[in-house]
């Protein structure tokens, strides 16, 4: 029986990735895996903004990499995208589809019609007078959602479906704990310029929250107030040795600066979650994407979350296929891959 391949597409910030993942037999492989970077303002916090480039940064990258097929999964997170939990009358799965853009109307911060929907179900709740279903309602808009399947479509690609990239990052970095009893634990998906969050049990998401908040904030921030290169910006954000010594000490204090208030952003979501939701403690949480290596960041959360904070390892659950990539190059895209890998397993 021939195997099921499915490739996922993250557009981000700074670049396009993508990953190929093949499922058979019970094992999943990583067939392919590349990255090709974005010009400054061709995706805006997470939207596309110049679907021409994207498409030309896709060519590139099913040219170098050798993808075995043009079909792919394609992921979303921008301010664009709404996640919220809500109760609606029970009903059977084909008649919520056809009724729930009625159901939810009010519930949508956009005009009902100009909105993709989808539903994910929590639980069943019955009351005394009712029998409900809890679950996430995510809507996004339908002008955002098609402007990045043209640029898809530019670049000689098919889009076959569309994923929350937070469900994504919880496939490929959550802890693989079906049957939850370890408790709740967030993970925490930082790009450039979004960051998603989702707090699950068992893999089953809980919350969600998608913040206009990354990597690039902090280099920024930099730039502006020493007025130095981006490049340069960058190296030293990454760098704690260069931070550490006086004639970088201004830059120290801001991106020390800048990762208090980001670190601040997180734990307002996940006290939010806990308050709100009456769980458990998180057990733990997880980081992934390139904004999460920012030096410190990970001492930062755990005080700040009171929680052990710990890297994901999307590349743990798979089988290393022919990627054309040396062992250290896998080491230094697996922070960057959680996406791309999650939204292909999701499909297979």
């Amino acid at each position: 029986m021939a195997g099921r391949t499915a490739i996922g597409l993250d557009i981000g910030s700074s670049g396009v990735r993508a990953a190929q993942v093949t499922v058979s037999k019970g094992q999943v492989t990583l067939d392919r895996f590349g990255q090709v970077a974005l010009p400054a303002g061709v995706v805006r916090d997470g939207e596309v903004a110049d679907p021409d480039a994207v498409a030309q940064a896709l060519k590139q990258l099913w040219s170098s990499v050798k993808f075995s097929k043009k079909d792919v999964v394609l992921g979303i997170s921008n301010q664009k995208v709404f996640v919220r939990l809500v109760d609606i009358p029970w009903m059977p799965e084909g008649d919520r589809k056809d009724s729930l853009k009625y159901q939810v109307a009010d519930l949508v911060p956009m005009p009902i019609d100009e909105a993709v929907l989808d539903f994910v179900t929590l639980e069943e709740v019955a009351t005394e007078n009712d029998r409900l279903l809890r679950g996430l309602l995510v809507a996004a808009s339908q002008e955002m959602v098609l402007n990045a399947i043209r640029a898809v479509q530019k670049a000689g690609l098919k889009t076959t479906n569309v994923d929350l990239t937070a469900f994504a990052v919880l496939r490929a970095a959550g802890t693989n704990d079906p049957m939850g009893l370890t408790g709740p634990e967030a993970v925490v998906d930082v790009g450039a310029r979004v960051t998603n969050i989702v707090v699950h049990e068992g893999g089953v998401p809980q919350f969600v929250r998608i913040l206009l908040l990354g990597g690039e904030d902090i280099t920024a921030a930099v730039v502006e107030r020493l007025g130095i290169p981006s490049a340069e910006a960058e190296s030293l954000k990454r760098d704690p040795n260069l931070l550490s010594q006086g004639q970088f000490a201004d830059a120290a204090r801001i991106v020390d600066t800048g990762l208090n208030e980001f670190v601040d952003e997180i734990r307002g979501s996940v006290d939010y979650f806990l308050a709100t939701s009456g769980s458990r403690p998180l057990t733990r949480l997880v980081l992934s994407g390139g904004g999460s290596l920012a030096p410190g960041l990970a001492q930062k959360l755990a005080a700040a979350v009171r929680t052990p904070v710990e890297y994901g390892q999307p590349f743990s659950q798979l089988t290393m296929g022919r990627t054309g990539l040396a062992p250290e190059q896998i080491r230094f895209v697996e922070p960057l891959a959680a996406i791309p890998v999650g939204l292909a397993m999701g499909a297979v």
